[in-house]
């Protein structure tokens, strides 16, 4: 009985000893494949490198820089301050600085912004610890009186009235023919109040012919109205001061000399 179980033992030995053979666990390891997909992640990051487009990035840099250079051809408009002024404001033309003249208490004296004044005194007074020569004048027609300093009269623009020839010029000037621009009212506007500021008579006549309006002539709007007769009214008071007369005698002859052929 032993023999026979020896027997029947040996060759189920034999088949386990055949089935080692089958263990293929090492070589179905699929290490090498997972190496080869770990490996193949970053290759699409290369072309991210390519797809950088910092190429057209300087083009707007040389077009910026182009354009100022060819910016400084064109002067900017400035004021007569200095003051950087906008495209649509026309530029202010400077005040006429007056020539040197020595004031006497009595004399008629015309101030650019404010017409024809009288001097009351001349003064030396203390302001802020400085001692200052001081011309007084007074304004009837707004009672108003202007303190101005001897050395900065020149500079303001204070001049004695005009001779009897230099008004001779400027009813010349009334006689002209109207020069009248084509250009906006808002711009024009401003140039009228510029030449009355300015305190010169042959501008104030200047703007007085270009606004008057004859019969049959289109009316005036409301605005021109008033530089109109802004405009008159500082012209007709130094005529008046110089012919020794009141302002409405003046005003009419003014308006005569402009009616006249």
């Amino acid at each position: 009985m032993t023999e026979m179980t020896n027997t029947k033992t040996k060759p189920a030995l034999a088949s386990v000893k055949a089935d080692k053979p089958l263990k293929p666990a090492k070589a179905d390891k699929p290490a090498a494949p997972e190496k080869a997909t770990k490996t193949a992640v970053p290759a699409p990051a290369k072309p991210a490198k390519a797809e950088k487009p910092p190429a057209p990035a300087p083009a707007p840099q040389a077009a910026a820089a182009s354009a100022p250079a060819s910016a400084p051809a064109a002067p900017p408009v400035v004021s007569h301050s200095g003051v950087p002024a906008g495209p649509m404001r026309p530029m202010t033309p400077p005040r006429a600085m007056a020539k040197a003249e020595i004031f006497a208490a009595g004399d008629f004296v015309v101030y650019p912004t404010h017409g024809v004044g009288k001097v009351e005194r001349i003064a030396t007074e203390e302001i802020a610890g400085h001692t200052l020569e001081l011309i007084h004048i007074t304004f009837d027609e707004n009672r108003m009186t202007l303190r101005v300093p001897t050395t900065k009269a020149r500079t303001a623009g204070l001049r004695k009235l005009a001779s009897g020839k230099q008004f001779g010029d400027v009813l010349a000037v009334l006689k002209g023919r109207a020069r009248i621009k084509r250009t906006m009212w808002s711009r024009r506007a401003q140039e009228y109040e510029a030449k009355i500021n300015s305190g010169d008579p042959s501008a104030i006549a200047e703007v007085v012919r270009d606004l008057h309006r004859n019969a049959g002539q289109p009316d005036q709007s409301f605005s021109e109205r008033q530089i109109y007769e802004s405009a008159l009214d500082r012209l007709a008071a130094e005529y008046a001061a110089l012919e020794r007369i009141d302002k409405p005698s003046a005003i009419e002859r003014l308006i005569a000399h402009l009616k006249s052929e």
